[in-house]
């Protein structure tokens, strides 16, 4: 019996989940990431493969490098913050194959509250 690949797993959601959206230049895309030690969040424009805003809990607005759902939620109001000074404000949200709990959730529930509209 063979035993489970979380990351294969994550990575197969993942790949499902970006066959069926996609950001373009009216409505791009929020990425977001999570590594055992940051969170990261992108606005990006998939048609012309740029990233328009960023942020992460390296960001000195953020203060604190930790991956839980605090610096989660101040990464979302953070990077809601940027997207309205580019003049973004309604995007896609990609949840990068992450089930929609927790650290996620808080990112997203961050940023709606501070003005970004998906």
């Amino acid at each position: 019996m063979s035993q489970l690949n979380r990351k294969n797993i994550r990575a197969k959601v993942r790949f499902r989940i970006r066959k069926k959206l996609s950001g373009s230049p009216e409505r791009p895309r929020l990425a977001v990431h999570f590594s055992n030690k940051n969170v990261y969040a992108q606005v990006i424009d998939d048609l012309a493969g740029k990233t328009l805003v960023s942020a992460s809990t390296l960001d000195k607005e953020v203060g604190t490098h930790k991956a839980s759902e605090e610096t989660a939620a101040k990464v979302g109001a953070l990077i809601a913050k940027r997207a309205k000074d580019a003049k973004v404000n309604t995007v896609v949200f990609d949840r990068g194959g992450h089930i929609y709990h927790g650290k996620v959730k808080a990112l997203a529930d961050a940023a709606r509250e501070n003005g970004l509209e998906f």
